[in-house]
């Protein structure tokens, strides 16, 4: 059996001094092609995507305008820009993403080559250092199995969950897909700088000041000066 197309798909901005590189250079050693929106970059984000993923076929869409204070506008599009590719298979992941050292070609290899599963999902670690992950009441992302990679089927129709913040990176539909669980971990990195995570904070007292979208004692968390970490091991 031919081994499936594995599409990458992601939205950046102002990613080049943050953990891109080493996000792409982890990416593009079992990707086949990349399909990447850029929401407003004032850095040289697009340069570093283009400079990486050479000879790797990609779809760059630029947005003059940044999306992000109405997120399902954004993976709306993200979605759309993707599946233009006519993708077979479909990873997601944010520029501050990445699978663990030891995942790489020879299991994609055995997903994409199998036939009774469309969905895949993985454990999301949001590291709070480069070698540390949260663990309490508020960040328990890692205890739970998420989607990731999704194998794109054309004879469904996909709706969204229709929220301006955390509306998830797929359609809802890909919920009734059959999916398997997989073992390999997913690191985040996106709170793992201090200075991300006051940025983050600020970003939800402007754009989810009700915590009508998420939680609002984990908005709280964010600045904690004392959290419970844990070693990652791996």
């Amino acid at each position: 059996m031919e081994r499936g197309k594995i599409t990458l798909s992601m939205v950046v901005k102002n990613e080049s001094e943050r953990f891109l590189r080493d996000a792409l250079l982890r990416h593009k050693t079992f990707i086949d092609e990349a399909v990447i929106i850029d929401d407003g970059s004032t850095d040289n984000t697009p340069e570093l995507c283009h400079e990486i993923l050479a000879g790797i076929p990609m779809r760059f869409i630029r947005n003059d305008t940044s999306k992000f204070h109405n997120e399902v506008t954004l993976r709306k599009q993200q979605w759309d820009e993707t599946i233009l590719t006519a993708p077979q298979w479909i990873l997601n992941l944010d520029a501050d993403e990445m699978f663990e050292a030891s995942f790489g070609r020879p299991q994609i290899d055995v997903m994409l080559n199998q036939t009774e599963y469309d969905v895949f999902y993985f454990r999301l670690y949001d590291m709070w250092s480069k070698m540390q992950y949260r663990d309490d009441k508020y960040w328990q992302a890692h205890h739970f199995y998420r989607p990731f990679l999704v194998r794109y089927r054309s004879d469904v129709p996909y709706f969204w969950k229709e929220t301006p913040q955390h509306c998830g990176r797929f359609p809802l539909t890909i919920g009734l897909f059959s999916y398997q669980c997989h073992p390999a971990r997913i690191q985040h990195f996106g709170w793992a700088l201090k200075e991300d995570r006051a940025a983050k904070y600020e970003r939800y007292q402007l754009l989810d000041p009700d915590a009508r979208y998420g939680w609002k004692e984990q908005y709280d968390s964010i600045l904690d000066e004392s959290p419970t970490l844990v070693e990652w091991e791996g």
